[in-house]
């Protein structure tokens, strides 16, 4: 009963509720990024190059022939990833580049000096006894 007890413990853990969570919103803000890649940012690229499907570009190494399927190398796609992945990354720079700084603010705050020890109190007293005789 150890073994379950332990991975109990491990399951309901903030860090990995914590993790579930992120990967559910990094996979939702992934579509996000793949539609404003490809339905937002490209087709003006297309138009700027002549009306040109990006994603679709594409150089062939081999022509298709009979059953044999084209072999091409899909750089359009390619560079598309490649935007996803820089504006991902970028939006994920900015959101821990912000929660460092709110970090460093916590950090700055000046916390209040502790309090004395019991030893401190009782010698503070008698220094204050000696010190009047």
């Amino acid at each position: 009963m150890g073994i379950i007890k332990e991975f109990k413990e491990f399951a309901v853990k903030g860090n990995v509720v914590d993790l579930a969570v992120g990967v559910i919103i990094g996979a939702a803000f992934g579509k996000i990024v793949t539609s404003l890649v490809n339905d937002v940012i490209m087709p003006p690229i297309g138009l700027l190059t002549g009306g040109l499907d990006f994603s679709k570009q594409k150089w062939v190494l081999k022509v298709a022939e009979g059953d044999k399927p084209e072999t091409a190398l899909a750089y359009g796609s390619f560079v598309n990833n490649v935007l996803d992945f820089i504006i991902v990354a970028f939006v994920i720079f900015l959101l821990i580049k912000g929660i460092n700084s709110l970090k460093r603010k916590e950090e700055a705050e000046p916390s209040a000096p502790p309090a004395p020890t019991k030893e401190e109190i009782l010698l503070t007293e008698i220094r204050d006894l000696l010190a009047r005789k």
